[in-house]
């Protein structure tokens, strides 16, 4: 019987790997949840049924490892970090204590060294974390404690008024984090230049203070969500440094240029960052979820600040070093591997394959750049510096019509129109949305390895398809 359950369950697993030849098949959510008959009852089911279920769930599912996905910022697929997603899932251990993963425990150590080193710092600390929205938020709160430690026993009562300094298009996790940890949301500043927050604020010792507020934490982007921007990390330092704010660089998209010789300036200055946010299950393809956060620090801020010295996990009386127990770093108790996918992929391929991987994406998006350019109907948005491709698509019946006063509204509704036709009909996926002044526009991500150039065509040969009639 188990043996049957097995080979269901095999079976069903390499349903995500038949050539799908659509990216959705799209149902309404009342027609997909009786076609998936979701109910959970008493008795269980035959084998057959299950394996059934199991293929249901493929069909119906996304495939984000098509090469027409452009959706999101994670696309394709790499067996070696399959594997290790496959055999994490497998062994089932969680990555608190040397004890229970000892071989976790040395990989994930290994694999947070040789980020460390290609962000540019020979030592530091960092540890792995369910998203960048929580390696953001880990961040801001020890950047919080090492400016103001007391915050940990006597919490936000003991502070003044904090202020965090980001960019009008960084993460919307930085405002989620200035609200789970009390600090505010009104107390994000956005869209200021660092060099007017230091004229407008007071030189008031021990603290610089700005409208009233401390700042203490500096969030700059690296590898914005929608258009890719990259923020200036140097003279955003430079005035860090100055002021003795916390540095944090949100790398989480743009982190895996540092792979690449050719591009990696776009990062310069990274290495006088605080910390750095970075997720490989992005353009390095490991698989979701796989996200760092790194330190500079090698004072141990980051279990300084989260430890709760649990007895019954982190006694200090093992047989073995119990600075191999890394779990009270984390905010959580139970902690994900999320080392090995990484690890195998990087084993297998070597900095030498991801820095290919890298430059290829960047080749791609070139490719897709000049044949938009080629095309009527295609007004990009700015020249592309990452591998985020914004444009609109402007059909004929627009075109030439920018100075109607409908303009604006009319071409509004061409993405979303466009969205839901290719999506009823399966032949592919990418994004929209309004940004600022612009109404909507298509986002495009180019990073998948399965993506070839006859996709890219297709993709742009399909846009004008569905949109040439509105």
């Amino acid at each position: 019987m188990v043996h049957t359950t097995q080979c269901c369950i095999l079976m069903g697993c390499l349903c995500l790997f038949y050539p799908w030849s659509q990216v959705c098949e799209w149902r309404e959510p009342e027609e997909l949840a009786a076609l998936l008959d979701l109910e959970l009852r008493e008795n269980g089911e035959p084998q057959h049924q299950l394996l059934q279920r199991i293929r249901d769930v493929a069909k119906y599912s996304v495939k984000t490892n098509h090469p027409r996905f452009f959706n999101q910022l994670f696309a394709g697929v790499d067996y070696h970090a399959l594997t290790g997603r496959f055999l994490t899932e497998a062994l089932n251990t969680s990555q608190y204590t040397y004890e229970v993963a000892p071989v976790f425990v040395l990989m994930e150590d290994e694999v947070l060294s040789k980020l460390r080193s290609l962000v540019g710092w020979a030592e530091g600390d960092g540890i792995f974390c369910p998203g960048g929205t929580m390696s953001n938020m880990y961040a801001m709160n020890v950047a919080r404690y090492r400016a103001f430690p007391e915050v940990k026993l006597k919490g936000m009562w003991s502070l003044p008024r904090l202020a965090v300094f980001t960019s009008q298009q960084s993460h919307y996790s930085v405002m989620k984090a200035a609200a789970f940890q009390g600090i505010g949301t009104e107390n994000v500043f956005k869209n200021l230049s660092l060099q007017q927050v230091e004229m407008q604020g007071h030189l008031s010792l021990p603290l610089f203070t700005y409208q009233g507020a401390v700042p203490f934490f500096v969030h700059a982007t690296s590898g914005t969500t929608v258009q890719g921007a990259f923020d200036p990390l140097e003279p955003i330092a430079d005035i860090c440094d100055r002021q003795g704010l916390w540095m944090h660089v949100d790398a989480a998209w743009g982190g895996s240029v540092l792979f690449s010789k050719e591009h990696k300036h776009l990062m310069r200055g990274v290495e006088r960052a605080d910390s750095v946010t970075w997720n490989p299950h992005k353009m390095m393809l490991t698989g979701l979820q796989c996200s760092a956060i790194l330190l500079k620090d090698t004072t141990h801020l980051l279990k300084h600040c989260h430890s709760a010295d649990a007895k019954y996990l982190f006694q200090q009386d093992k047989f073995y070093d119990t600075s191999l127990d890394t779990g009270d770093k984390s905010i959580q108790c139970g902690r994900k591997v999320d080392c090995l996918k990484l690890w195998l992929m990087w084993k297998a391929v070597g900095s030498k394959g991801l820095e290919e991987r890298v430059d290829r994406a960047f080749t791609h998006t070139r490719y897709l750049v000049e044949e938009m350019q080629r095309r009527e109907g295609f007004e990009l948005i700015g020249k592309p510096l990452f591998v985020n491709v914004c444009f609109w698509f402007i059909p004929p019946s627009l075109r030439g019509k920018e100075n109607s006063p409908d303009y604006n509204d009319r071409l509004s509704k061409v993405a979303p129109v466009i969205k839901e036709r290719m999506m009823k009909q399966g032949t592919m996926m990418l994004g929209y949305q309004p940004q600022g002044g612009r109404v909507n526009f298509f986002r495009m991500i180019v990073i998948s390895p399965q993506l070839s150039h006859q996709d890219m065509t297709f993709c742009l040969n399909e846009i004008e398809r569905l949109g040439n009639d509105l």
